[in-house]
Formats: structure tokens, C-alpha cells, sequence
């Protein structure tokens, strides 16, 4: 019987040290006899049940060691696995090692090249049936692990029962295991080449174990029915970028709590909550922080160990279809906060996966961000780059997704973000810029455009980089929108100033314009400006009460007249005074307040303003759709501008003024001969301002004003902002 085991192999399988226990184990033939063999270190007895000859087959046990071996006679056969424990408990198995790779040449050859962009259908867990045979697959790549095992409760956690093969020595392990139903909780166990015992959470997972716990869990992605689909081929028809896009940026933990801990709603009842207030008020899009699987909830979804699991806090990843899908039926787009630029250090994630730096650098003045505690990808490996063009596709494949906007991505363009001197390697050129994430940016826009030409790519991109949103042919990154984060500084920076002293940084007001056809901008104001110490919107803004309303109106008028789409984070429609916090739900007591009920009540009207008025958004990518009317009454604060689109009748002006003075007699030069009608003022009474306004029909008379042959005498209120709208 021992004739037919290999003792090197036999070794190998007791010190968990062999790359391809396949080879040994299972069924095999030698001189014309087939023998199987088999190894359970717990078990006292084995026998083969042999299926096609109904018969049982005794195994014997190799010197008490656990590898049991039978042989079968001189042809293969189907069979079983009986096995007894200490215990006496029996149970019965089809064999893991009987099956062949699932795992194809073509895999490993595109993912070796970087181009399997369905790769999260092969590595990680899936529920499978093989020759009629219903099981889980698990498959990881680890090319510098000694040994991979998947442990779970179905092996006790022990790592000496279910070790992978390395298929055809690619890195890639993998294995079937029969019998295995959806809600197995795993991990894999691998051995380094140091002899270290390491347990990480699978990268490919699709769902994972509500923290602080980190395995991972089998989950079966298949079987949602999708209601969206006269959403999805409308917006197949659209221009997405010569659309309105007014975002709303949403942290799903905090939007609202539900009773009792850990305090989060799951994702079908956020849906009927949310969708309905989003749809209410006038947004077209909802942008969630980041949901991929993350540790820690201080990180807000920043730190990201589970990049193909929705987390587990809010649901499971079917639940999150439904948010997606509800979203959809109300015609609601849905953009998610994506993060290819680091990953944290948890022993369970991809640090250090296969005992080496294999996501990341080895070099830390390349692997590591030092003021973030952070590991930085690797975009010179393939692999790296397909895990995360991959993922990128799998939201927006499985998920339905409408967008991704990139988080950090001057981190990845530049050697030495957030680094010293002597904490960065310069590039090849002996300059900052990092060649292999430019190459990967042009690599992941241009493949998702390709396959989606409605999808929304945006980039959070906090320098003047240039060509962040221009076409990959044309040398740029080729990202359909880019964060204005420029403006956000200058006139956050402009608002913070007492009126009396705006005068003298009108600047700061008025330079976004000397870019802003530069890129697709879209002009935010986000989560990162409202903690940290930076305190709300609303507290943000000089003066008394009353002032800082009007400040707050005429600030986010400002925001909806300039060209960009639009994005606010939640709780700054209706005026929250506290500083955002994760760890509790919005202020949505305030809405019992007049003055948060009216500036609720403004921004829904700006909004369907913004929506209704084609000249606010038809053209907010070329100067052909805006013009200065006046943009140096610094002494006054006032800025006037026309916005455009391709019908001369639906020509907009808008006034803002800065100052808490009211102009009863103000001039401006205007495009147009005959008559104007205001449409919308943030200083009417159902919004809490002072009720200057300009009712009736105005008409044009003949002045030369403001370098115009046309001028316009009308009411600008304090703090406030007037649209007035050619008529004919």
C-alpha cells in the first residue's frame, strides 16, 4: 500500500509546505492501478465510498499521521470521502482534490498582463456547481507564499485540511470544495517563506463579517432582479456631462441613526429614506462616501480593507443593490467615493499579503504615506493595476453604479505627496511626477469609457495638474470631471471675511474664472470642509444671525450661477451648526426651526432653478457659456455675470452681493435690448431675507454701461443674490 506514497510529497503535505497538494492527494494512477489519497489530521478512520461500484473501500491510515490512502483497482472511479472522527461523529464529503483547475491558461496570462477586467469572477469566493456537484471555489493570488490554505468552520480554522494548489506556478492558488453553501465564514492562512503563519481576509471577498470581526464570508452575488433598466439605457442616451449634476455627498452611517447599536440602518430602509428626500430636494445625484468593507469607522471608509465587499455595517451586498436600484427607479444617479490611492496597515487586509510586499512597495520612501500611517499600491505590477481596474468594474458591473469619484489622486501622481526630503525616490527623470500612476489613470479612464460612455469619472485632484479631465488621446488623464478644489479654497477663504474687508480679496472671488475652462470642474463643498475643526458651513459665515443666513443663501447662489456641476455634503442644505461627526446622526431637529426650515426650503429651490434654466448648465465647460458683466466692483462687492446656453431666450443674469448693503439704483450693463423678469432672489421673505426684490417686467433702456450698449437699473439686495432672466 505505501508503494504508492511519495515520501517527499507526504512530507511536504504533514509540514504544510507543498505548492500543489493536488498532485498528492485525491485520486491518482501509477503502473496501471488508481489509488486515492487523502489527508484529515483529525480523523480516526476513513473509507472510500465508491459510487460507481456501490461499495465501500477501506483507507489506510500512513503511520498515524492523518494521510490515509486506498487502493480503488485498475480503473478511475466517482466516489466519496467517509470520515469518522475521535469524536465517533461520521460525516460524508466528495473529495476537494478530485477536480481540475478552474483556473484557465487565459486567466493567468490576462491578469499576468493586467487586462482581466473580470478577474473578481475568478479569484475569491464563488459558489459554483462542478459535474453536477454544488460547492464554493476560492482562489487567491499569493505568487511568495510557501504554502495557502482556506480555513473556516468547515475545517475548524486548522490550515492542514483544505491547502490550495498553485496552478501552474502563476501565484495563483485555488480550490473547490465541495459542499461548502453561501454564509461560510473563511479566510486564507498562508506560510511565508520565513515559516510565518498568516491569516488575511480575501481582497476578492464580496462580503465580510460585521467589525471588529474580519473573515470573510461566501456570499452569492447572483439572482437580484434589476428594475433599472429604463433608467439605464435613457441615460445610455445622454450626454452625461452636458446634463445637470447637482451631487449629494452622503456618509450613510450619519445621514440618519436607527435605534439601539451599533445604531445603522440598513441599506433598503436608507433607500426609502434618503432616495425620497434626495428626489425632494432637487439633487439628480446621490455620492456616498466609501462603502467597500473598512475596520475602523473613524476612517469614514477611507482606509479600505474589502474593496469588492459593500459593508457589512449597513446590509448585505444584495441589500446595497436595492439602494442602487431604488436610487435608479427615482432617477437618482448614484456615485460612489473610490480609493486606489492606499490601504491601511490591518494584519487581516493586503499589507504584506504573501509575507512580501506584494500590493505595495517594498522601498517604504515608495510604500508608505508617513502622515497618513497608509500603504501606497503598487501601479508598476499588473497584477496591482488589475486588481484595482477590476474592482473599479465590478461596482459599476454588479452594482449598477453610475460613477466613481476618485479620492486623493494628486497623492498618486506625485512621488513626493505628504514627504520630505529624503522620504521619496525621484522618477526614472529625477523628477516628482509618478510615471506608473499617470500610465494607470490613462489605463483605467480610457477601458471604463470605452465599455461605459455614461459613466461619471471624477477626480478629487488638489493641484493644477494638467489634462485631469481631457481625453487620454489628447495626453490627458482622461477623468470626465475634476474637484475645483481652487475655488473651494478662495472663496471659503473670501466668506470668512467680515463684508467691510471683502473689498480688499475680491481676488479670491473672481481668479476660478481664470481657469475654470481649463477642466470639467465641478465645484464642491464636501465633508472635508465642514470637521476637523473647520466648523459648518453656516458657522463659516461673519456677522449675527441674520447675517449669516444671507451669507450662507448668497454663498451657495454664487456656487449654483458659476460654471461647474454642483456638490454639497449633507446637513449644509438646511444649516447645520455642529461640525459634521460620524458618531452621530445629523441635526435633523433643527428642521423645527424656522431659519433651517427656510434655508432647506432655498437650497430645493436652487436646485430646481439649476434644473429648470438650461443656461446654468448647458455650456459650463467653455467660455461660450458665461460672461462677465462686472467682476471688479471690489469697493462694492457686488459681481455680475450672464450665463448662456444655445437659445438667446433662455440667456440668465445673476447679481451677488457680498456686503450687507442694500443698491436700490444699481446699474448693469446687459446682452440684450428689451425686457428682463427676475426669477429668484435669496433675499425674499419665504427664504428669511429682507424682501428686497425686483417685481414686475424690466426693460432695457439705451445707456452704455459696463462696456454694453444695454443697461438694466434694478434692486440688489444685502447678502444676496438676484437672477434675472431675458424675456424677448
Amino acid at each position: 500500500m505505501e508503494k504508492y506514497i511519495n515520501e517527499i510529497e507526504m512530507s511536504e503535505i504533514l509540514g504544510t509546505e507543498h505548492r500543489d497538494p493536488h498532485h498528492f492527494l485525491g485520486m491518482h494512477q501509477q503502473d496501471g492501478i488508481y489509488y486515492i489519497n487523502a489527508y484529515k489530521p483529525s480523523a480516526f478512520k476513513m473509507e472510500v465510498l465508491d459510487l460507481t461500484h456501490h461499495q465501500q473501500i477501506k483507507m489506510t491510515n500512513i503511520k498515524d499521521t492523518g494521510i490515509f490512502t486506498a487502493v480503488v483497482g485498475d480503473q478511475p472511479i466517482d466516489y466519496k470521502l467517509k470520515i469518522v472522527e475521535g469524536s465517533g461523529y461520521e460525516w460524508e464529503t466528495y473529495d476537494a482534490y478530485a477536480f481540475e483547475p478552474v483556473i484557465q491558461e487565459l486567466d493567468m496570462y490576462l491578469f499576468g498582463n493586467g487586462t482581466h477586467y473580470e478577474i473578481y469572477k475568478k479569484l475569491g469566493a464563488h459558489l459554483m456547481t462542478i459535474n453536477g456537484i454544488s460547492g464554493v471555489h476560492f482562489a487567491v493570488w499569493a505568487p511568495n507564499a510557501k504554502r495557502v490554505s482556506v480555513i473556516g468552520d468547515f475545517c475548524g480554522w486548522d490550515g492542514r485540511v483544505y491547502p490550495l494548489r498553485n496552478v501552474n506556478n502563476s501565484g495563483i492558488y485555488e480550490i473547490f470544495i465541495p459542499g461548502l453553501l453561501e454564509n461560510e465564514k473563511y479566510k486564507f492562512e498562508i506560510k511565508t517563506q520565513e515559516n510565518y503563519i498568516l491569516e488575511k481576509s480575501d481582497p476578492y471577498a464580496n462580503y465580510a463579517e460585521f467589525r471588529p470581526n474580519t473573515a470573510s464570508v461566501v456570499t452569492n452575488l447572483e439572482g437580484y432582479e434589476w428594475q433599472d433598466g429604463e433608467y439605464k439605457e435613457r441615460m445610455m442616451s445622454k450626454d452625461v456631462l452636458n446634463q445637470p449634476i447637482a451631487i449629494y455627498e452622503v456618509h450613510l452611517g450619519s445621514w440618519k441613526k436607527s435605534e439601539g447599536e451599533p445604531g445603522y440602518m440598513n441599506y433598503r430602509d436608507i433607500a426609502e429614506d434618503l432616495i425620497g428626500y434626495v428626489k425632494e430636494m432637487g439633487y439628480t445625484h446621490i455620492e456616498l462616501m466609501p462603502i467597500a468593507e473598512h475596520p475602523f469607522d473613524g476612517s469614514w471608509g477611507y482606509q479600505v480593507t474589502g474593496y469588492f465587499a459593500p459593508t457589512s455595517r449597513f446590509g448585505t451586498p444584495k441589500d446595497f443593490m436595492y439602494f442602487v436600484d431604488r436610487c435608479h427607479q427615482n432617477d437618482i444617479g448614484v456615485i460612489l467615493d473610490w480609493v486606489p490611492a492606499h490601504f491601511p496597515k490591518d494584519a487581516h487586509g493586503l499589507v504584506d499579503f504573501d509575507g512580501t510586499a506584494l500590493y505595495e512597495h517594498e522601498d517604504p520612501r515608495k510604500g508608505e504615506h508617513p502622515h497618513w500611517g497608509t500603504m501606497i499600491f503598487n501601479y508598476g505590477r499588473n497584477e496591482v493595476n488589475n486588481f484595482l481596474i477590476a474592482n473599479a468594474f465590478y461596482w459599476i458591473n454588479e452594482y449598477h453604479i453610475d460613477g466613481l469619484r476618485v479620492d486623493a489622486v494628486a497623492s498618486m501622481l506625485y512621488l513626493d505627496y505628504g514627504k520630505d526630503y529624503g522620504e521619496w525616490i525621484p522618477n526614472p527623470h529625477g523628477g516628482r511626477e509618478n510615471y506608473d500612476a499617470i500610465d494607470f489613470f490613462k489605463h483605467l479612464n480610457s477601458i471604463l469609457y470605452k465599455d461605459h460612455p455614461d459613466l461619471l469619472m471624477i477626480a478629487e485632484e488638489s493641484t493644477s495638474w494638467p489634462g485631469v479631465s481631457r481625453p487620454t488621446n489628447y495626453g490627458g488623464l482622461g477623468f470626465g470631471l475634476k474637484w475645483n478644489m481652487g475655488w473651494m479654497n478662495d472663496f471659503l477663504r473670501y466668506l470668512s471675511f467680515d463684508p467691510i474687508h471683502r473689498q480688499y480679496h475680491h481676488n479670491d472671488l473672481t481668479f476660478s474664472m481664470v481657469y475654470a475652462f481649463t477642466e470639467n470642474f465641478a465645484l464642491v463643498l464636501s465633508h472635508d470642509e465642514v470637521v476637523h475643526g473647520k466648523g459648518s458651513m453656516i458657522n463659516k459665515m461673519p456677522g449675527d444671525y441674520w447675517q449669516k443666513f444671507a451669507n450662507l443663501r448668497a454663498a451657495y447662489g454664487y456656487m449654483y450661477v458659476h460654471p461647474g456641476k454642483k456638490l454639497m455634503f449633507m446637513g449644509c442644505e438646511f444649516a447645520q451648526f455642529d461640525e459634521w461627526s460620524e458618531n452621530k446622526s445629523l441635526d435633523w431637529h433643527l428642521l423645527g426651526f424656522e431659519k433651517h426650515q427656510q434655508m432647506q426650503q432655498y437650497v430645493k429651490d436652487l436646485n430646481r432653478l439649476y434644473l429648470e434654466e438650461r443656461a446654468l448648465w448647458f455650456d459650463d465647460f467653455t467660455s461660450e457659456g458665461f460672461e462677465w458683466i462686472n467682476c471688479m466692483d471690489y469697493a462694492a462687492s457686488i459681481i455680475s455675470l450672464v450665463r448662456k446656453s444655445d437659445q438667446i431666450d433662455e440667456t440668465l443674469i445673476a447679481v451677488v452681493n457680498f456686503t450687507p448693503v442694500p443698491r436700490t439704483l444699481h446699474k448693469i450693463g446687459v446682452p440684450y435690448k428689451g425686457y428682463y423678469e427676475e426669477i429668484f432672489n435669496s433675499d425674499d421673505f419665504k427664504y428669511g431675507g429682507s424682501g428686497i426684490t425686483n417685481t414686475g417686467m424690466l426693460t432695457s433702456f439705451d445707456e452704455r454701461y459696463d462696456e454694453r450698449d444695454q443697461t438694466l437699473s434694478i434692486k440688489v439686495p444685502p447678502l444676496g443674490m438676484s437672477v434675472i432672466k431675458y424675456k424677448g
